[in-house]
């Protein structure tokens, strides 16, 4: 009897829980959606995939949208095609703010336009990101300083400058968007690793610092965003290291990380990782069982080399 009752017990089990976890999300998209009317949301690096993605889910939701970006005419046209595709009823019209973080001189200058659009924020977006790949000795000087201003220096510029008035109003949510690799550093990636780790551990200080004035502080720590279905994506190197900073085959799209970033507002998560079990399990092996993990990134550049060589 007991079998039997056990064979369809478990998957009646599973069923239902896949259906609460289901309910929860849409529960938690529902009420971000609600949340947003009439909130304040500054996005960097507006005009990239996932700035786009996440400019037009907050548009449509209500939000008064500051949009930031180096190329201003990029800006304009997105602000443009969110008033075109949304109702002018229900919408904010979008402001503008230009930003380079590559530009340390005007960051003050930056934090007092966005905070004279409104004169608050309610959440800030963090979502440029300067890439570099390439052998240690490779990179200069000026090299390390320009990802460390784009990746570390800006961000937590700006943090600091609109941080006065979330304390004042005893609210806010400050949202990183981080790469995976500042939890996870493989070779090839010294300068940017790096700087993806200093700016976490900065939010993970920030994020306690800050909780007794109601404000939240997420990160969220990806692989790479998918392209377009319109680009077709290179075959992925049959490498350790390949394996270990890519995720699902065609990485992460636009639309999952807003849809994510949009749940993490009623959430107030502190941290979401969007990798495959791979990624993950390496980062519980190299806090558990690090030499094991060095041994294997060791093995992966030697096995890199050795096909470079035979090419």
């Amino acid at each position: 009897c007991i079998v039997p009752t056990m064979v369809w017990l478990v998957p009646a089990v599973l069923v239902v829980m896949a259906g609460v976890f289901y309910l929860y999300g849409q529960i938690l998209r529902l009420l971000s959606k609600t949340t947003l009317r009439n909130r304040v949301v500054l996005i960097t690096d507006s005009a990239s995939a996932l700035g786009k993605e996440c400019a037009k889910v907050f548009h449509k939701g209500g939000a008064r949208l500051i949009l930031c970006g180096k190329n201003w005419e990029k800006l304009e046209d997105l602000a443009e095609q969110l008033a075109n595709e949304s109702d002018p009823t229900l919408t904010f019209p979008p402001k503008l703010v230009e930003l380079d973080f590559s530009d340390m001189e005007l960051m003050p200058e930056v934090v007092s336009d966005v905070l004279d659009c409104y004169g608050c924020l309610d959440v800030l977006i963090f979502n440029s990101s300067m890439k570099v790949k390439a052998p240690v000795q490779t990179l200069s000087l000026e090299m390390d300083k320009m990802v460390m201003d784009a990746n570390y220096f800006g961000p937590i510029t700006l943090a600091k400058g609109v941080l006065p008035s979330m304390i004042t109003r005893r609210s806010g949510h400050i949202i990183l968007v981080n790469s995976i690799q500042g939890k996870l550093a493989v070779p090839f990636r010294t300068t940017y690793a790096a700087s993806k780790h200093a700016v976490q551990a900065f939010f993970d200080c920030l994020r306690a610092e800050v909780q007794e004035y109601g404000i939240s502080v997420s990160t969220l720590s990806h692989t790479f965003i998918k392209a377009a279905p319109s680009v077709k994506q290179a075959p992925a190197a049959n490498s350790v290291l390949s394996v270990l900073t890519r995720q699902k085959p065609h990485g992460v799209s636009p639309e999952e990380m807003a849809g994510e970033l949009l749940k993490t507002l009623s959430s107030k998560k502190n941290e979401i990782i969007m990798a495959h079990s791979i990624s993950k399990a390496a980062i519980y092996a190299r806090s558990f069982f690090p030499n094991f993990f060095f041994a294997v990134t060791a093995a992966g550049v030697r096995s890199a080399a050795a096909m470079e060589h035979v090419q």
